[in-house]
C-alpha cells in the first residue's frame, strides 16, 4: 500500500477511535438527516412532476427529445390553456418556494433557485401577452410544424398513425394561433407590416405544393424495410389524405387571413419601442435573452467599443494581404472568384470537413466529450430564402437521433467561403453541439437543467468557440481568419444595431447602411440579419455579452491560479453544470477557482 494510502488509513482511524464516545451517545437521538433527506426527496418529486407537466403541455418538445408519449398530439395553444399554464405556474412557483433547502447538496440547491428564477421571470413577463404575437419569417407554427418532420422518428407502424392524427389537428393549431394574432391586433401588438409579407409568402409556398411534394410527405420516403407493403400503403394514403384535407387547406387559410386581414394592421415602425410599453418590453428583453441587468445604452456603447477593436484586428489581416485599409480589401474579397462555392454539395463539403478536423482536437481543451454524434444537413428549401446560414438542432438524450448542423444552401453563388470554417465550429463542435450534448449526457442533472437554454450561455459558448479552432492550429488560411474575425464582428455589430432599432429608433435602411459600414457580410446574409433582429428583440445581444464573461472567467481563472490553471479543467467547469444564466456561471468559476487554490 502506498506511503499517503497508509497515513490517510491511520488519520481515519484515529479519527474514528476519538469520535466512538460521540458515535455511541448519538445512536440513541433522532437521525437529523432525515428531515433533510424528507426535503431533499419533497424538491426531486416536485421537479419530476413540473418536468411531467412540460412534456405532456408541449408534445412537440417531447417529441424532440425523443419520448413518443405525446405524438399524437399538437400543443393546444387557446386563450383557456394560455390562461390555465399561467395558474399552474404559480402553483408550481409556490410550491417551490416552499421547500426549505437549507443542508441540500449545491447542486440540488441551485436546482431550485432555477426553477424558482425561471417561473417568476415567466409569470412576470405575462402582462406583456408576448403571445399575442406568435408568428415572424423566423418562427412560428407555419414554419416549426413541417421543420419538425424531419425530427421524429418514423420506426414502427405506431409513429406513422401517431404523425396522422397530428397531421389531422393542424387546421385546429392554426386556427388557434389566427385568433391570438386577431387578439394582437385589438391590443396593438403587431410586428412590423414587412416582416408579415414574408409570413404570408411562407405559408403560400407551403399552400400551393401538391401533398407528394409537401415537406409533410417526408416520412412517406423512408419507410423501413420491415414494413408489410399493406402497412405501406395504407399509411402513405392516410398521409397524403391528411395533407390534403386537413393540412393545406389550412394553410391556405392561414396564408389568406395573414396576408388581407393580418399584414395591413401591422405596424409601421421597426423598434419594439413603438408598442404598448415598448421601452419596458425591451428591458425585459435585454434581462431574459442575457440574464444581465444591462440598459440598453450600455448594450449600445458596448458594441460600438467591440467594432472598433475587432476592426483593428481585421485590418492586420488586410494588410499582411497587401491592403492599406478594410473597404478595398473587403471589395477584393467580393470579387474573388476563389472565394465562392461551387454548389449546394460544396458548402455542405466544408462544413463536414471543419467539423471533422475539429473532433480531432478535442482532447486537446476538454476532459469531458460528447458521446452524441452530429451531421450536416441542408436548410429545407421551403424556409431557406429567410433561414440563416447555418443553425443547429439538438439530437435526443438517448443518442438515437443526432445533433443536426443545418446549412443553408441557398443562393450559394452570392455567398463566400471565408466564415464556413468558423461557423461550422459555433453550430457543431466545439460550439453548440457539444455544449448541448454535454448537458443532456449529465446524469445527476435533472431534465429541465439538461435542457435548459439561457440564451447567453448557449449563444456566448457558441461564440467563444470559433475562437478555439484557432488555438489549436486551424484557421491557417488567411481569408479563412478574417471570416472568423467577420463573424465576431457580426456579434458586436448586432449590439449596435438591434439597440438601435429598438431603444435608438433606428430604421432598417440605418441597420444596413451599419452593416455595410463595418461588415464584409454577404449581402443575402445582411438582409436576413436585419430583418431577425427586428422580428426577435434582444435575441442577438445574447452572443457577444455571454462570449465577453466567459473570456472575462478565463482570464481570471488564469490570473489567478497561475501555473495551475488547466484550460481542459476550465472548459469542463464551465460546461458542468449544463446552462446557467450569467451571473451563477460566474458564482460558478469563483468557486472553482477558490477550489483549485487549495
Amino acid at each position: 500500500m502506498p506511503e499517503d494510502c497508509m497515513r490517510n488509513l491511520f488519520v481515519f482511524l484515529l479519527a474514528l477511535t476519538l469520535a466512538a464516545p460521540l458515535l455511541l451517545a448519538q445512536a440513541n437521538q433522532p437521525n437529523t438527516n432525515s428531515g433533510v433527506d424528507a426535503r431533499r426527496k419533497q424538491l426531486d418529486d416536485l421537479l419530476k412532476e413540473q418536468w411531467e407537466y412540460t412534456l405532456r403541455t408541449s408534445p412537440e418538445f417531447a417529441s424532440i427529445l425523443g419520448d413518443k408519449r405525446y405524438n399524437d398530439k399538437l400543443s393546444d395553444f387557446s386563450q383557456k390553456a394560455i390562461e390555465a399554464d399561467l395558474r399552474q405556474s404559480k402553483i408550481f412557483l409556490d410550491k417551490f418556494n416552499a421547500v426549505d433547502a437549507t443542508g441540500f447538496p449545491e447542486q440540488e440547491q441551485l436546482n431550485q433557485r432555477l426553477m424558482v428564477r425561471d417561473l417568476s421571470r415567466g409569470l412576470q413577463n405575462a402582462h406583456f401577452k408576448n403571445w399575442e404575437m406568435p408568428v415572424n419569417q423566423f418562427f412560428g407554427i407555419h414554419l416549426d410544424a413541417p421543420q419538425l418532420v424531419q425530427l421524429l422518428p418514423f420506426d414502427t407502424v405506431k409513429d406513422y398513425d401517431d404523425y396522422i392524427a397530428r397531421l389531422k389537428q393542424m387546421p385546429r393549431a392554426l386556427d388557434e394561433t389566427s385568433i391570438q394574432m386577431r387578439n394582437g391586433m385589438r391590443d396593438k401588438l403587431m410586428p412590423p407590416q414587412f416582416l408579415l409579407v414574408k409570413v404570408a409568402d411562407q405559408a403560400d409556398r407551403i399552400a400551393k405544393q401538391t401533398p407528394e411534394e409537401s415537406p409533410f410527405a417526408m416520412p412517406l420516403k423512408k419507410f423501413p424495410a420491415t414494413f408489410p407493403e399493406a402497412d405501406k400503403q395504407r399509411l402513405t394514403a392516410g398521409v397524403l389524405a391528411a395533407i390534403k384535407e386537413a393540412v393545406l387547406p389550412a394553410y391556405v387559410k392561414f396564408a389568406a387571413f395573414v396576408r388581407n386581414d393580418y399584414a395591413p394592421h401591422g405596424r409601421q415602425q421597426e423598434g419594439l419601442w413603438s408598442l404598448p410599453d415598448g421601452d419596458a418590453r425591451y428591458r425585459a428583453a435585454i434581462g431574459n435573452l442575457t440574464t444581465t441587468n444591462m440598459a440598453p445604452a450600455d448594450v449600445h456603447q458596448l458594441g460600438l467599443n467591440e467594432v472598433a477593436r475587432i476592426e483593428g484586428e481585421m485590418l492586420k489581416i488586410a494588410n499582411q494581404m497587401g491592403f492599406q485599409e478594410l473597404k478595398s480589401f473587403n471589395a477584393a474579397l467580393e470579387k474573388d472568384p476563389k472565394l465562392r462555392p461551387a454548389s449546394r454539395e460544396d458548402i455542405l463539403n466544408y462544413y463536414r470537413k471543419y467539423t471533422g478536423q475539429m473532433y480531432e482536437k478535442l482532447p486537446q481543451l476538454f476532459g469531458r466529450l460528447p458521446k452524441a454524434k452530429v451531421v450536416v444537413m441542408p436548410v429545407e428549401e421551403f424556409r431557406e430564402k429567410e433561414a440563416s446560414g447555418a443553425a443547429y438542432n439538438q439530437g435526443t438524450p438517448d443518442g438515437s437521433r443526432p445533433g443536426h448542423i443545418m446549412v443553408n444552401t441557398g443562393a450559394f453563388k452570392d455567398r463566400k467561403i471565408i466564415s464556413f470554417e468558423s461557423t461550422a465550429y459555433h453550430e457543431g463542435v466545439p460550439g453548440h453541439h457539444m455544449q448541448i450534448s454535454i448537458a443532456q449526457e449529465l446524469p445527476t442533472l435533472p431534465p429541465f437543467r439538461q435542457q435548459a437554454g439561457y440564451t447567453a450561455y448557449v449563444e456566448g459558448w457558441a461564440l467563444y468557440s470559433e475562437r478555439l479552432g484557432k488555438e489549436v492550429g486551424f484557421y491557417q488560411d488567411p481569408y479563412s481568419d478574417y471570416g472568423r474575425l467577420q463573424d465576431e464582428m457580426l456579434r458586436a455589430i448586432r449590439l449596435v444595431v438591434d439597440s438601435g432599432v429598438h431603444y435608438k429608433h433606428w430604421t432598417r435602411q440605418q441597420v444596413v447602411d451599419y452593416f455595410h459600414a463595418h461588415s464584409a457580410q454577404d449581402e443575402p446574409d445582411i438582409q436576413s440579419e436585419t430583418d431577425r433582429y427586428i422580428a426577435w428583440p434582444a435575441q442577438a445581444l445574447a452572443y457577444k455579452i455571454g462570449q465577453l464573461k466567459i473570456t472575462e472567467l478565463r482570464e481570471k481563472a488564469k490570473r489567478e491560479l497561475g501555473g495551475k490553471f488547466d484550460i481542459r479543467a476550465y472548459h469542463d467547469e464551465v460546461l458542468g453544470a449544463g446552462a446557467l444564466p450569467m451571473e451563477v456561471l460566474e458564482e460558478r468559476i469563483n468557486n472553482w477557482i477558490a477550489q483549485q487554490k487549495k
